[in-house]
């Protein structure tokens, strides 16, 4: 192992869920306001995560008031409290920079992405043995 990873594997951070590009979380970020600390909520878009180790960070895109923000956080950083992941997304690109160009709906909605735990399995029914029609004798 080399110095810098002696220094910062402590300081690195594993208590998040996995998350990725698509995906719509929900960071709980420490504000300092005077002297008060408060929990701010921050909901949107994973645009795209990048780098590695202790500088890895992660974008996220919301529409406020009609206007797309996009706020870039260090994942490893302890001013984030917590980050919940609410939807999984379904995309084909690592980096989500198209959503800026896209107005309304389109700008906020992306398919979902099926989870393998929330598929029921699917049961294989019996299969159906037809008898052949037995002839009635009369007596």
């Amino acid at each position: 192992m080399n110095k810098i990873n002696l220094v910062t594997t402590p300081q690195m951070r594993n208590d998040f869920p996995q998350f990725q590009s698509g995906d719509t979380v929900n960071i709980h970020v420490k504000v300092i306001e005077g002297d008060k600390e408060r929990i701010q909520q921050y909901q949107g878009i994973v645009m795209g995560i990048k780098g590695e180790g202790i500088g890895r960070t992660f974008r996220v895109r919301k529409i406020s008031n009609g206007v797309g923000v996009e706020r870039i956080f260090p994942i490893h950083s302890p001013s984030i409290a917590k980050i919940e992941k609410l939807k999984e997304g379904k995309v084909r690109r690592a980096k989500l920079y198209y959503l800026r160009a896209l107005k309304g709906k389109s700008a906020t909605k992306i398919k979902e992405r099926i989870s393998p735990e929330i598929v029921a399995p699917v049961k294989k029914s019996e299969p159906v043995v037809e008898t052949a029609p037995v002839a009635e004798t009369a007596e």
